[in-house]
């Protein structure tokens, strides 16, 4: 049995005290999913959760697996999607949908110089959350595409088990990239590209290895992140509901993990909330794919809470300013969605302002996760990138439709 003594009713006191200001963030979607209930049955809406689980194509790619160990000996699962061949390319470039004909497409009539493309997705995401831009750029550049510490097929963070762990850092992200780094890609030339809590993470590998970057990277993309002051952010909400959030949340987290199985099964009793709340903190169309919107929600609920405990300090901390001094010689690529209400669009601008060489997108009608929710903008820019980046000599458009690679 638990305590249930003075310290065990303050903890979950709190809890109670947290809960009733964290449902100010789940009002707008609490009162969505209440209006589905009266139209639509549970039974329902679980089969076509099923349906979707069952149909849906997203995040079905898969490349060379392999596995970099970080500096805690942290077992970190990395995927590598190798240049197609080219020997026969002029005979393919006739057939339709061959790698030679989506090369000229992408890139023009040149291949690509040698580059590695290296993909770092966001908090409580795993790698898929690079879907489509995987399969726009597979076959045509080297790219790596990794699971960050304790999400995904990674393993959960040494230095975070045990009674005496501790939470996460944005620096050891930095580190972690490094190690995944030093065994997918050792050498060549590198375009690191960051969503969120991505971003973040290269941000502190160029903190933390500033040769690195001067010697190896040709260029960057930092998508829906953010370079500090995640404190000031308001998450489309009063002021002072985000407030009474920030003051508990941290100890309700903790509180929380040390009771993760309870939770977890709270989280399954209360799916329609928590997929509504997903889908208003990263979509802001309202016309989203269903399937997309179920791909999300797929990834973020296999997020353990025990884990999203760990990482959440992590950002209030995150002050990675002066990092980006590293990135100013080379061409960036700033870009976010106009209505994203967790890293809004003005963090982004703040980045680009500091980045004479970047390019600036804010994409309309795009929320947090814009990269799945307009797919074919996000890949366009990356596909700009790459040519001022050096790897690849003509003109970069992508007119194919990947949603269903």
């Amino acid at each position: 049995m638990g305590d249930t003594g003075g310290t065990g009713t303050s903890s979950w006191r709190r809890a109670g005290f947290a809960g009733a200001a964290i449902g100010v963030l789940a009002a707008g979607a609490a009162a969505g999913v209440a209006v589905e209930r009266l139209t639509v049955g549970r039974s329902v809406r679980q089969k076509a959760r099923l349906a979707l689980d069952a149909t849906g194509p997203y995040g079905s790619l898969r490349g060379t697996s392999g596995r970099a160990l970080a500096d805690d000996s942290t077992v970190l699962y990395y995927e590598v999607d190798e240049v197609d061949g080219v020997d026969g390319a002029e005979a393919d470039e006739a057939r339709p949908g061959s790698s030679a004909g989506r090369r000229r497409r992408l890139f023009g009539r040149k291949e690509p110089a040698p580059v590695t493309v290296v993909f770092s997705h966001g908090y409580c995401l795993n790698q898929d959350s690079w879907h489509f831009q995987r399969a726009a750029l597979r076959g045509l550049v080297r790219t790596v595409h990794w699971d960050q510490r304790s999400h995904g097929r990674s393993g959960h963070g040494i230095a975070q088990s045990g009674p005496d762990g501790v939470p996460v850092s944005i620096d050891q992200l930095g580190r972690d990239l490094k190690a995944v780094l030093d065994v997918a890609a050792p050498e060549g030339p590198l375009v690191l590209v960051g969503h969120s809590m991505g971003g973040m993470t290269v941000m502190a590998l160029a903190e933390r290895f500033p040769e690195l970057i001067r010697d190896r990277v040709v260029g960057v993309a930092f998508v829906g992140t953010s370079a500090g002051r995640l404190g000031e952010v308001s998450y489309g909400l009063p002021l002072a509901g985000v407030n009474a959030v920030r003051r508990v949340l941290p100890g309700v987290l903790r509180a929380l993990g040390s009771q993760a199985e309870l939770v977890e099964r709270g989280r399954r009793a209360t799916a329609d909330l928590f997929a509504g709340l997903i889908k208003k903190y990263s979509f802001a169309s309202k016309d989203v794919d269903p399937a997309v919107a179920r791909f999300a929600e797929r990834m973020i609920e296999s997020t353990p809470i025990d884990v999203v405990a760990e990482f959440y300090p992590a950002f209030a901390e995150h002050d990675r300013t002066a990092a980006l001094a590293a990135f100013a010689e080379l061409p960036v690529l700033a870009l976010a969605g106009d209505n994203d209400l967790v890293t809004p669009s003005s963090h982004t601008e703040a980045i680009a302002d500091l980045l004479p060489d970047a390019e600036l997108v804010i994409v309309p009608d795009g929320g947090h996760l814009v990269m799945l929710e307009h797919p074919e903008a996000v890949t366009d820019r990356l596909a700009d990138l790459l040519v001022r980046a050096g790897a690849a000599p003509g003109p970069a458009t992508v007119r194919t439709d990947v949603r269903k690679s």
